[in-house]
């Protein structure tokens, strides 16, 4: 994607693509960026939001220009537009979350690396715990949307990288 390597951190939700992203993103260092689907994506538009990424981000970073995108704030527990997040154009840039190495991107990705997670249930438990009892429901409504989207997209096995579980996280 012009002088801009891309890598997609992917998998199902609770896998531990935010952890793993930021260890790259400490690792690497100056001169990367990183931006997670989970600043587009809502319960009810899990991955239909793409075009805001593709126009606010990646086509302005392939040209060599800044890009920014409006990233979805939560704070009252429903989803609506948020702060304007400038993206600088960066050596790397990680896209992190549920959808980041969709087939649409394939062809611009240096990398896509897939995290399985475990079982569903272990990864609802871990998104519960981190979201909240209150976002049960929605969780699992999400893991029953990707049940049909990963197979569909076939994000798996296009991935250049498989990791059971997250990096950098104990076990």
């Amino acid at each position: 994607m012009g002088d801009v390597r891309v890598l997609a951190i992917d998998g199902p939700s609770g896998a531990g693509k935010s952890t793993s992203a930021r260890a790259v993103l400490a690792a690497l260092g100056a001169r990367t960026a990183m931006v997670s689907t989970d600043a587009f994506a809502t319960w009810d538009d899990p991955v239909s939001w793409w075009p805001r990424l593709e126009q606010g981000v990646l086509a302005p970073l392939a040209t060599g220009r800044p890009g920014s995108y409006r990233e979805t704030d939560w704070v009252d527990g429903s989803p609506r537009p948020g702060r304007l997040v400038p993206v600088d154009v960066p050596e790397v840039l990680i896209l992190e979350g549920v959808s980041s190495g969709r087939r649409a991107v394939r062809s611009r990705l240096s990398c896509l690396c897939w995290i399985d997670g475990g079982s569903e249930a272990a990864r609802l438990t871990r998104t519960v715990t981190r979201d909240g009892e209150h976002s049960r429901l929605d969780l699992h409504r999400w893991q029953l949307f990707e049940r049909g989207w990963f197979p569909v997209d076939g994000t798996r096995a296009a991935a250049d990288i498989r990791l059971p579980h997250a990096l950098n996280t104990p076990r």
